[in-house]
């Protein structure tokens, strides 16, 4: 209850702005919390004006700041200009040329690193409060496989510029298959291990596959996902694939992986094919495809992001380094499944290139308890947690006891990505988890950026619960109203990013016209990111929601995001989902999804409740016209709430468009049967 009474404590609400285009923003938070002397004499960067003059090279002189942020990268030849062109074709490191490889792992093995864990593995099954397995893997040893694996691949026929599909769990697998794709400049498209059969094949069929590495199953809340026989109906409809390597996963107990001859082959067996295991690296240019990424839209037709070699391996380096405050002896833990961006830039590509050890679990946060998580960072020792607020949000409702049985002393830096954090979340996070001395990272950045674009960064900024602090290097975001023009000091208005930087997308595979109207039809030139944000008079910004889920309300156009945190304010809320649904009288109607914590009831004295909660945070105007309760809300793995899909069952339709991120997709069902 004392975090909670430090939440209502430091918010303060101004008079709403009456205005009928504008987006106006109701909560400000008002606390800072400022990083200790210990921590900020260690950090990376020390003070605010050494980031400011960091910053400002950046803008001001971009060739020689990443001339020397990269200057421990590995370049066959180096850039002879920096950025050519402008958006949306924008060029990046014009006459480098590269294989991404040799700065994740060849560069290490001069070094003591060899022998250093790369990756620490934990699969999900445990017995007795412990793993029943566990694995490390040094950098000499991951160096050993990738170029095995990708030996494999160019004995199948994969060559420069091919594509390969890799529908893999969480394992250490899916990072070598991704580094041995990179090491002979075929292009990786990673897919979440959990895709339907029409996702799967979608994403095989639009990029023209030639290979698609996948596992007999996977792990996940004690259930297995049958990953093979998924594959082997995606294939049936898609014909550009010649091989299938199959990594066994589960185990003799399991069914035996049935394997379709001329086509299919064991992990164990591709590697044969190559017996001297000596793949060269590809060198390739800068501006190269690494790899292709999909992501949900609300069509049926996912979009496939693409990103280029030397750009968006710039991005995770530095960012990596400087985000997370990144040293030597740290044990780095990304949550996110490897099938997203987040584990592509924060579990891959980023920690490797800095030569840090990287925590992999395979399975689910509560598998197979709630203490999951806490005991993994203290069995492991875990430094830095980079987590989503809906799990944070889901480590509140399962209650404080979980974490307190732990020993999380190990812990000194964590960081939040995915959506905003709402402030009771950042403060639970930063006072049970942190106990208070640990620093909070808090994002924002998309599939589109490859890397982070705005981040609180450690040691030189203080702490805003709920803000995603200022813009990181290279990175020039402003706030526009509809004509173009700059918002005034917490004004809300559409997030825009003024110049292009290294690791945004180059297009979307095979659509450079959907490219192009998707993200510079709204502001010629200038990439609109979708968002809606504010920038506070210090500087930081506030992420407010996606602009198509902006609600208008008695003249007032409010973001998700300030209703979901004035009920997320609530102690008996776990968690929320605010849309809007059609009204013959108002024009739009607000209905807000709950998840209550454990052990409160839902019924008609907990939902005036919580509609007084709203009245009192924002405003009458924006009281909610309807809350639903559920036991849970609509997500993908990566913890994202699918609100699209709440709009259709608050509407009263069918959910429609693109499912195959949901982790559950159950719950969908669940919701719309309490619909009927």
């Amino acid at each position: 209850m004392r975090a909670i009474l430090r939440f209502r404590a430091g918010l303060v609400y101004p008079r709403p702005r009456m205005s009928s285009d504008a987006l106006t923003s109701h909560l400000t938070e008002s606390r800072r919390f400022e990083p200790s002397p210990e921590f900020r004499a260690r950090a990376r960067v020390k003070s605010l004006d050494e980031y400011q003059r960091l910053y400002r090279e950046s803008l001001d002189d971009p060739r020689a700041f990443w001339e020397r942020e990269t200057s421990d990268l590995v370049f066959r030849t180096r850039a002879t200009s920096t950025c050519d062109g402008a958006p949306p074709h924008a060029r990046w490191f014009t006459g480098a040329t590269l294989n991404l490889t040799e700065s994740c792992l060849d560069r290490h093995l001069a070094t003591s690193d060899r022998h250093k864990a790369a990756i620490i593995w934990e699969g999900e099954p445990e017995a007795g409060g412990r793993p029943v397995e566990t694995r490390t893997v040094t950098y000499g040893e991951l160096h050993r496989e990738v170029v095995a694996l990708a030996g494999a691949l160019r004995a199948l026929g994969v060559t420069k510029g091919d594509r390969v599909i890799l529908d893999l769990g969480l394992v250490p697998e899916a990072a070598i298959a991704m580094l041995a794709c990179a090491r002979i400049g075929a292009v990786h498209g990673v897919v979440f291990g959990g895709f339907a059969v029409e996702a799967l094949r979608d994403r095989i069929n639009d990029c023209g596959a030639k290979v698609v590495i996948t596992q007999d199953g996977a792990f996940r809340r004690g259930n297995v996902v049958p990953m093979k026989a998924t594959v082997d109906r995606a294939l049936e409809e898609a014909k550009s694939v010649e091989k299938v390597i199959v990594l066994p996963r589960l185990g003799a107990a399991h069914a035996p992986i049935a394997l379709q001859p001329g086509r299919d082959l064991l992990w164990s067996d591709a590697l044969a094919l190559d017996p001297r295991g000596g793949a060269a690296p590809e060198i390739v240019d800068a501006e190269h495809p690494l790899f292709i990424l999909y992501t949900s839209g609300s069509t049926g037709k996912p979009k496939g992001v693409l990103h280029t070699t030397a750009g968006y391996l710039a991005g995770a380096h530095v960012s990596t380094r400087y985000a997370f405050d990144l040293r030597p002896e740290d044990l780095f833990w990304c949550t996110a499944d490897i099938g997203w961006v987040t584990g592509h830039s924060y579990v891959v590509y980023g920690p490797l290139s800095n030569g840090a050890t990287v925590l992999m679990y395979e399975g689910a946060p509560n598998a197979p308890d709630p203490g999951r998580f806490w005991r993994i960072i203290e069995r492991h020792g875990v430094t830095v947690l980079y987590t989503a607020p809906t799990a944070i949000r889901a480590f509140m409702r399962w209650g404080d006891q979980h974490p307190s049985a732990c020993d999380l002393s190990s812990l000194r830096l964590l960081g939040s990505v995915g959506e905003p954090i709402n402030p009771e979340a950042w403060v639970w996070y930063h006072t049970v988890i942190g106990k208070g001395r640990c620093p909070i990272v808090d994002t924002w950045w998309q599939t589109e950026t490859g890397t982070i674009m705005m981040v609180t960064l450690p040691g030189a900024t203080f702490g805003k619960p709920g803000s995603t602090g200022l813009p990181f290097f290279g990175v020039e975001p402003d706030i526009w109203r509809a004509d173009g023009s700059s918002a005034a000091p917490n004004e809300g208005g559409k997030l825009v990013l003024k110049r292009h930087h290294p690791s945004m997308l180059r297009t979307i595979w095979g659509d450079d016209e959907r490219y192009q109207k998707t993200y510079y039809s709204e502001f010629s030139g200038t990439y609109f990111t979708g968002d809606g944000a504010r920038r506070d008079e210090d500087g930081y910004y506030w992420v407010l929601g996606r602009i198509d889920d902006v609600l208008n309300i008695a003249g007032h156009r409010v973001g998700t995001a300030e209703i979901e945190s004035a009920v997320v304010g609530h102690p008996a809320v776990a968690e929320c989902a605010a849309v809007g649904r059609p009204d013959e009288l108002k024009g739009q109607a607000l209905v807000v999804f709950v998840t209550l914590k454990l052990g409160h009831d839902a019924g008609p004295s907990m939902r005036e409740s919580i509609l007084e909660q709203v009245s009192r945070d924002i405003g009458k105007f924006a009281r909610p016209d309807e809350v639903r309760f559920a036991d849970a809300l609509p997500k993908t793995r990566s913890g994202k709430i699918m609100r699209r899909f709440l709009k259709d069952i608050a509407a009263g339709r069918s959910a429609t468009g693109d499912a195959s991120t949901l982790e559950d997709l159950t719950v969908l069902a669940k919701l719309s049967a309490n619909e009927e």
